[in-house]
């Protein structure tokens, strides 16, 4: 049996963790969907608009799965965390508002959306999913500053003997580790949404060749050049807040990178494998640079270095890894249409992204793992400790055990109303005008 405090953060990483993946698919597939729509109404093509009307289904499913799980979240953190909520609640209500307003904006926009398929003027009707687009953004945004400031705490009032008074309302939108962390979560939206979508259409030209039609191919482009579009520029930024990272929590910066020690000269590690002196050259650009390691703080204050440690070059490693897939894509493009082939022909590249689909979602929890492993043993960095935060209720282990037989029970009926909208019919293949507009 788990003890409560090991209950309670194992139930906030279960239900995060399932909240997120539904969370970013909400927040990409409305831009999708949109583009969709914008392309049809633009070319006339009825195979836009087919995948539009389609896509709009999942949205709406995903919108409410992702309602529901982030509506345990939050009631989870004023049950297991009673006394974080009470001397923190002032500093990320701001953010949690303005997300409970995007939140409406987007259902009531969202509701007129699907009601108006055929009851709205076309252009009215794209009108409609903006809002809806736009909204989702603006939730993950106000969402994330919530927890950027928990990993970079400004704006904290302390009295005389230095005990917190009362915190900054616009803390989080002012917290140096806000702008990259924000950054990064919308790219890694739209870059897991991309490649989700994209490796479902993979996946059905692979089972049925003759799905390799002007359906089909849109569905996989749209999402293949909205994923792997995104490689380089999520690369880019995530160095930018690993840097940020290795100066406002430079432990767990070393924990992330697995060095022990304050080294000048520090290696890069890669798996069993060390480069020496490419640490300091990436952070410091200089060969011979100090970096701070563990030893910074004291033992007590470390954070886990072996799963911090892991989860950081997995994402690393993922990232890599569909950067190559995407200059891989780019190359096989140029030369298929040079020749003029179609590039889903490329049974290797098909399986390739067939594969990338649930990737980036690996690389985005072992993201959120680095993010909140890393800031342990604190819940606030370096202001509050988790255990600290805890309720005094116990059997908390319970509660765990239940909510997963719930999640459990929610995904499986998620994925059978997923699977059912893939079933549906599609407008049959024109092949002579597949050839002329591809």
């Amino acid at each position: 049996m788990l003890d409560d405090l090991t209950a309670a953060r194992e139930q906030m990483a279960f239900s995060l963790g399932f909240h997120i993946i539904f969370a970013v698919l909400g927040v990409g597939m409305p831009w999708l969907m949109l583009w969709a729509e914008w392309r049809g109404l633009r070319t006339g093509d009825a195979r836009w608009t087919a995948l539009a009307r389609r896509w709009s289904k999942a949205v709406a499913v995903l919108f409410a799965v992702g309602a529901v799980s982030g509506t345990v979240l939050s009631v989870e953190f004023g049950l297991l965390w009673p006394e974080f909520m009470a001397r923190f609640g002032s500093a990320f209500g701001i953010s949690f508002t303005l997300e409970s307003f995007a939140f409406f904006l987007e259902a009531i926009f969202l509701a007129l959306y699907l009601y108006g398929w055929d009851r709205l003027r076309p252009r009215a009707h794209l009108l409609c999913g903006i809002p809806v687009a736009v909204s989702g953004v603006a939730s993950a945004l106000f969402v994330t500053t919530a927890n950027a400031w928990m990993n970079g705490p400004v704006g904290l009032v302390r009295g005389p003997d230095g005990e917190l008074v009362s915190t900054e309302p616009l803390g989080p939108f002012l917290a140096p580790t806000t702008g990259p962390q924000v950054v990064h979560m919308v790219l890694a939206a739209f870059l897991c949404t991309g490649l989700a979508v994209a490796a479902v259409y993979a996946v059905a030209m692979l089972r049925d060749p003759a799905k390799r039609d002007g359906y089909h191919r849109r569905g996989f482009a749209a999402g293949a050049v909205m994923g792997l579009g995104l490689a380089v520029p999520q690369a880019v930024v995530g160095d930018w807040a690993s840097r940020v990272v290795a100066e406002y929590q430079p432990a767990k910066f070393a924990a992330m990178e697995g060095l022990e020690h304050t080294t000048e000269g520090a290696p890069f590690s890669v798996g069993p494998w060390e480069i020496p002196n490419l640490l300091s050259l990436l952070l410091k650009f200089d060969p011979n640079a100090r970096i701070s390691g563990l030893d910074v703080v004291p033992a007590a204050d470390r954070p886990p270095v072996g799963i911090t440690h892991l989860a950081f070059e997995v994402m690393i490693g993922i990232g890599v890894a569909l950067i190559a897939l995407a200059a891989y894509a780019v190359w096989a493009w140029y030369r298929d249409r040079r020749r003029g082939a179609l590039v889903t022909d490329r049974r290797g590249l098909l399986i390739a992204m067939a594969v990338a689909g649930p990737a980036p979602f690996v690389a985005l929890i072992a993201g959120w793992i680095v993010t909140e492993v890393g800031r342990q043993p604190w819940i606030v960095y370096q202001v509050m400790r988790t255990p600290e935060a805890l309720t005094s209720q116990t059997g908390l282990a319970t509660y765990f055990y239940v909510t997963i037989a719930v999640y459990l029970a929610l995904s499986v009926a998620l994925v059978a109303i997923l699977r059912r909208i893939a079933a549906g019919p599609h407008p049959a293949p024109d092949r002579a005008l597949e050839r002329m507009i591809s």
